[in-house]
């Protein structure tokens, strides 16, 4: 399989990659033994931000007062969007019990967890759908309490309109705090918060970290990493529409990869051709990330056929995946390894990131081989259960006894011999597991 790369990338996501590990697990463990009080010394150094930390109802109703009416409108079609999605995904769980052989009944139960904690990015960017995407299906689970937290603004605070959004999705609280110190908080269960279940939501090399080292204390949605995105594109597909995805991605960080393989190369060198002036056009800060991106990170593939095209597409695991070409059913079958699919020239990456429903916080730098993104699954415990009756217990007994043996768990045999003893004092069994 050959694959011609028109554009091929200097630096991978992790070239870059600062040893931050030994300055998050110094925060981490600082917290952890001083508490509320050093958590404040964090926040005052990182945030510079010496404000009210957890909002009151006065506090948000303020923030929501200066959040512009069409702003919130916006707002609430995008949660109406994501909290009708998440409610369709919570269906597709169900409850189950089954006879398993006659006296033996097993079955399952979907759980939610009790605290969640929703990290809400608010440096650069104003993450206002992270709001929406994280919140509203922890909700829409059933979590009890959800912590919604984000890093204020030397001065300010969190920004009004993440701060409604929040509030509409159902966060029960606001926490006004960000990076290392923020997810510590919500883990440590400081400032009189529930110790967090679960830590979801995207955020920077330090907050991911965090969540890295503290998983298993505590659960998270997925290791993330610089967002990634690809296109797959035939000779159907508009360059300007290509051209212009490819930039709207890249424009999220330096370091975001952006990806096009096509089975055309005069669309591969039409999009090439476009993408600069796109890049030059944008804001000045939006600017220089995406002219870095697309500088060091993008590629462009060109391939022999379609079936190359999926098969290159499937290696990459993009989180955001993007086909621009005919017979969009075929490519829905045969596409395998993705975060997010976006079918047709009507559809695009920015859609699913703010407004049509389905979640934003996606798995990134391939983890797409072996995990989908944050959804209400995420915030249920799937639980098993069973009950015998004593006719029921025999076989199952009798069977365990003998496997335990074999395994020289004498202990767990016993557990089964009893029974037997107990239901069955007239009968005799064979439990050793000699033939």
């Amino acid at each position: 399989m050959a694959r011609n790369y028109l554009k091929k990338a200097d630096l991978t996501s992790s070239s870059d990659a600062t040893d931050v590990k030994a300055t998050v697990q110094q925060v981490l463990d600082d917290i952890e033994a001083g508490g509320d009080k050093v958590a404040l010394e964090y926040a005052a150094k990182f945030d510079k931000y010496e404000g009210t930390l957890v909002l009151t109802q006065e506090d948000i109703d303020a923030a929501i007062a200066l959040v512009p009416e069409k702003l919130k409108r916006d707002i609430q079609f995008a949660h109406a969007n994501v909290k009708k999605f998440a409610e369709a995904q919570k269906e597709t769980l169900k409850d189950i019990d089954i006879e398993v052989i006659p006296g033996l009944t097993a079955g399952q139960k979907s759980i939610p967890v009790q605290a969640a904690g929703c990290y809400i990015p608010g440096g650069r960017y104003s993450h206002i759908a992270s709001a929406i995407m994280t919140v509203t299906t922890a909700k829409v689970a059933g979590v009890e309490h959800i912590v919604a937290c984000s890093p204020p603004r030397p001065g300010v605070g969190i920004a009004p309109a993440i701060i409604y959004a929040a509030h509409l999705c159902g966060a029960d609280t606001i926490l006004a705090m960000g990076g290392i110190q923020a997810i510590a908080s919500m883990t440590f269960g400081l400032f009189g918060l529930p110790k967090a279940d679960i830590l979801v939501g995207p955020g920077n090399q330090f907050v991911a970290e965090a969540k890295r080292i503290l998983f298993g204390r505590v659960g998270i949605d997925m290791f993330a990493g610089p967002t990634d995105s690809l296109i797959l594109a035939d000779k159907t597909a508009d360059p300007a529409i290509v051209a212009s995805d490819l930039v709207g991605q890249a424009e999220h960080g330096y370091n975001s990869p952006v990806w096009l393989v096509t089975d055309d190369q005069a669309l591969a060198e039409k999009v090439m051709e476009l993408v600069p002036p796109l890049i030059a056009d944008l804001p000045e800060l939006n600017s220089k990330n995406a002219e870095a991106a697309w500088r060091d990170y993008a590629e462009v593939i060109v391939c022999d056929d379609r079936e190359e095209m999926a098969a290159t597409s499937d290696d990459y695991a993009p989180e955001h995946l993007t086909v621009q070409a005919q017979d969009l059913p075929w490519w829905l079958d045969r596409l395998k390894c993705y975060g997010s699919l976006f079918l047709g020239e009507e559809t695009t990456v920015a859609f699913g990131d703010k407004a049509s429903g389905t979640n934003h916080v996606l798995p990134t730098s391939g983890a797409a081989t072996y995990t989908g993104g944050l959804s209400v699954h995420k915030y249920m415990k799937i639980v098993t259960w069973q009950q015998a009756t004593r006719d029921g217990a025999k076989p199952i007994a009798e069977a365990t006894a003998r496997i335990s043996r074999l395994e020289g768990m004498e202990g767990h045999a016993r557990t089964a011999d009893i029974r037997l003893a107990k239901y069955f004092p007239d009968e005799t069994f064979d439990l050793t597991a000699e033939e």
